[in-house]
């Protein structure tokens, strides 16, 4: 590689204090706890969520597949770097990646709480814990920060707030407390969401859409998780989001890229041939215009994504390993990365694995 190798969509293991050590007062008693049970393993508990969440594939990354399990996982057992900064720079070293933009674990099936306080608190908490992670060291631990969306007017206090902590990003939840995103009413959030260069981020499983049940046998739900991150996209563009704000940048994160070329060309025909009887913002440009312009993806282990930069626009594209989870790539991304990009020439994976993430992150180059 010419160029340090930067993974688009990275993640941390929140460790037990996160939530009940940073949140509000008011929230302490029903904060996101850490119990051992004797069977199922450490378990993140949230108070108004039905399930409790397991911590068995959440640090999985490097097992075998036949070891992967839902439960059993105790914290002290899991790849410290997913809550240790300074051993996380032994770990990227291992996988040959020299910095990571990191999400939540938990976060993520917090954006899903139908309680929007609760989870307004949740994310004031985690983004000052994810910014004491980070500062130990800022040039290869990239957070992204977290907003609940329960106004326009919070949400831009909450972007102030992120990058005020050093903070590159901010994920979204996948629906807001009011209106859906391509309402006007959001103009306000996205224009200083461009002012501040803070691209918004979609990550999969954060939206109510999102769920693993599914028809067929449990892997058919593995392959419909993706669903969640596309229908969002349609709204920012269809919606005519951005149409309204040229300036914003949309990552979805973790739903892979191989399908975009047809998504696009779906979208043009249902545009071109449908738009008089099922409405749509009012758009100057295809949608795959938009797309190509304003919209990021990450994947981790896509072969198709590397083989179809012809289709698309490369300059949106980007690699990332996942890790710790267990669909992670690492400690071998070394390998997936040659044998998947070997027909790429050396601009074009500079610009996947390196370039698309610095230039969106503002990050300095080499």
């Amino acid at each position: 590689m010419a160029k340090p190798i930067i993974s688009a969509d990275s993640h941390i293991t929140e460790p037990a204090g996160t939530y009940v050590d940073r949140i509000d007062h008011r929230f302490r008693d029903r904060a996101p706890h850490v119990v051992r049970d004797p069977k199922r393993g450490d378990l993140f508990i949230i108070d108004g969520m039905d399930k409790p969440i397991p911590m068995g594939l959440i640090a999985a990354a490097g097992k075998p597949a036949e070891k992967l399990r839902m439960f059993g996982g105790r914290l002290e057992e899991m790849h410290r770097g997913g809550f240790d900064p300074d051993a996380r720079l032994a770990e990227q070293d291992v996988d040959g990646v020299s910095a990571e933009v990191l999400y939540p674990t938990v976060g993520m099936m917090l954006c899903n709480h139908p309680d929007f306080d609760y989870k307004k608190a949740c994310f004031d908490a985690y983004n000052r814990w994810i910014a004491e992670y980070c500062a130990a060291h800022p040039d290869r631990l990239l957070g992204v920060g977290q907003t609940a969306m329960r106004s326009v007017e919070e949400g831009i206090e909450d972007l102030r707030q992120i990058k005020a902590l050093g903070l590159r990003g901010v994920m979204m939840p996948g629906n807001p407390a009011v209106a859906d995103y391509d309402d006007p009413a959001y103009g306000p959030f996205f224009e200083a969401a461009a002012d501040l260069g803070l691209p918004l981020s979609f990550h999969i499983l954060t939206s109510q859409q999102d769920s693993f049940k599914t028809r067929g046998p449990k892997l058919n739900a593995f392959l419909s998780i993706i669903r969640g991150c596309q229908d969002i996209i349609g709204v920012f563009i269809l919606g005519g989001v951005f149409e309204r704000h040229p300036r914003l940048r949309l990552v979805c994160v973790e739903a892979d890229a191989g399908w975009v070329p047809h998504y696009m060309y779906r979208m043009d025909h249902a545009w071109e041939r449908h738009r008089y009887w099922l409405t749509a913002g009012t758009l100057t440009r295809l949608p795959s215009e938009y797309f190509r312009e304003h919209v990021y993806t990450t994947f981790q282990d896509d072969w198709v994504a590397f083989q179809i930069t012809n289709l698309c626009n490369v300059r949106r594209l980007m690699w990332a390993n996942d890790f710790p989870h267990s669909d992670s790539t690492w400690p071998r991304s070394q390998d997936v990365i040659a044998k998947q990009a070997a027909h790429l020439s050396e601009s074009d994976r500079d610009l996947i694995l390196h370039d698309n993430v610095a230039e969106l992150y503002g990050l300095e180059r080499p």
